[in-house]
């Protein structure tokens, strides 16, 4: 089935999601749909498979229009979507999941599961998923769990398929395996919608590639096409991919963490029995896919989560169970992996942002009064220092782009005499010119000799950044590595092995 999309417009409001967008995907073709977060991607594949309509333009399956009025007719048309959040039911076995929303019953009215089950056989066979129908999808491996979601596309005879950021909870092992399926999808004769903002897989595995940026297409490319090409396209104008940084020299042992158990609000143990130390002048990655203890350790640092066993020590002084004022007075820097949830007030401004964390006493409040002249001055300097694109630093700061928020939170943390510097996933949803910004304020203040801790899930940017890498896996510590470590050995990590 050939698809193709004419002049797609999706606005919310005054914002314009899509603006006139053209795409065409070919029988057999893997065509990658390249953006940043935000870029309209996603919008326009909900406006593909169901979940939106758009105000201007027309779908054409094999050359016939059509209009969808929900999912389901979608469904029924032959357009499939694997999303990036997985849609399954985690206490529903496998067939439950195949079957459910697409009922079979038998003679009697009961549902068909027996029919449900060979067609997971089926289709498993067909791709070598080895997946087993009877097993519940709540203790299925990440991987696994998305090709369930393969399987419940092709299952309603999915003739275009369209995956949407599919690797972001993989470990590079399944991110290879999930290339080689989807190739053998193409080769099928399925068409392939791949969405994604990661170059490598993109040069990989597509066959064409358009690059949406501001809900525009604004050119389009082979696989050939050069990282630096394609990071150019995205942002609209040239970046460095890499990180130029000297080797560490690293000194004295600064943060100490001992025995570290933290638990979930459910009473579920989310840390377990952590250590590590990272030293002055040096970045420790913690890498791991998204959900193995990651969040939890960070937050346990900045003193958000009470009740916590073990011991963190700063330069010798105890941080265990103390509260976030004590922490951030100890000299640490926190970079939250949700910007807009825990480091920013939208309805503020830019300036009172960036004293936020030291809203009592000097330098800007003195007699319960609040310095403006000195506020203002003092966010002029870091508007500018830290390349902050705005007209006023009196605009609200949820008014700037991902990248320039992203910058204010950055520039309030390394503006104060910092001890630590915990950032956690300090280039989420931000553009690749920013990305480079980042990374650079970050290596400069490893070289200023701050120790450093980065936690993330995209290991490009754990390769670019480390110095050593620790691998959390089940709440647990894995492993820790030099930061040349291969992707295939770190991979290994993240799917629990042992080093």
């Amino acid at each position: 089935m050939n698809l193709e999309l004419r002049g797609i417009t999706k606005r919310f409001g005054a914002l314009v999601a899509n603006d006139h967008i053209d795409l065409s995907v070919r029988e057999g073709e893997i065509h990658c749909l390249l953006g940043e977060n935000g870029a309209g991607k996603s919008t326009l594949m909900n406006v593909l498979s169901g979940l939106y309509r758009a105000e201007e333009g027309e779908i054409l399956l094999d050359g016939e229009k059509v209009t969808f009025a929900g999912p389901g007719e979608a469904m029924n048309a032959g357009i499939g979507m694997v999303h990036q959040h997985f849609m399954l039911i985690p206490v529903f076995t496998v067939a439950e999941n195949i079957i459910l929303g697409n009922e079979k019953t038998t003679f009697g009215g009961r549902l068909d599961l027996g029919a449900a089950r060979q067609l997971v056989r089926d289709i498993s066979a067909r791709f070598g998923f080895d997946v087993d129908p009877d097993a519940l999808v709540d203790d299925l491996p990440v991987g696994a769990q998305q090709r369930v979601e393969i399987i419940k596309a092709l299952s309603r005879e999915a003739k275009v398929l369209v995956f949407d950021e599919p690797t972001a909870v993989l470990t590079p092992q399944e991110t290879d395996e999930l290339m080689v399926i989807m190739r053998q999808l193409a080769e099928s004769g399925t068409a392939i919608v791949f969405i994604t903002h990661k170059l490598r897989e993109v040069r990989e595995v597509a066959d064409r590639i358009t690059v949406v940026r501001l809900g525009k297409v604004v050119g389009e490319a082979e696989p050939t096409a050069s990282n630096t090409e394609l990071a150019s396209l995205m942002v609209g104008r040239s970046v460095e991919l890499t990180v130029a940084k000297e080797p560490a020299t690293p000194g004295d042992s600064a943060l100490v963490v001992d025995g570290l158990t933290v638990w979930s609000p459910s009473g579920a143990v989310a840390v377990d029995n952590v250590s590590f130390e990272v030293r002055r002048g040096e970045i420790l990655a913690i890498a791991g896919v998204q959900g193995n203890g990651q969040t939890e350790l960070a937050e346990a640092l900045l003193g958000l989560r009470p009740g916590s066993t073990g011991s963190i020590t700063l330069d010798g002084k105890s941080l265990l169970d103390s509260d976030v004022r004590s922490v951030l007075d100890a000299g640490v820097g926190f970079v939250p992996e949700d910007r807009t949830q825990d480091g920013l007030v939208a309805e503020f401004t830019i300036a009172e942002n960036l004293m936020l964390d030291r809203s009592v006493g000097d330098p800007f409040v003195g007699r319960g009064t609040l310095r403006r002249a000195i506020l203002r001055k003092f966010a002029q300097e870091k508007v500018t220092e830290f390349d902050v694109r705005t007209q006023s630093v009196d605009e609200h700061v949820g008014r700037l782009s991902g990248g320039n928020q992203q910058k204010v939170v950055l520039a309030r943390e390394l503006s104060r005499d910092l001890r630590l510097l915990v950032a956690a996933q300090p280039t989420r949803g931000i553009d690749v010119g920013s990305i480079e910004f980042v990374h650079k304020r970050i290596v400069a203040t490893r070289d200023a000799g701050t120790p450093v801790i980065v936690v993330s899930t995209e290991l490009d940017e754990v390769a670019a950044l480390a110095d050593r890498i620790a691998v959390m896996y089940r709440g647990k510590i894995v492993g820790i590595v030099d930061g040349d470590a291969t992707r295939e050995e770190l991979g290994l990590l993240m799917a629990g092995a042992s080093s």
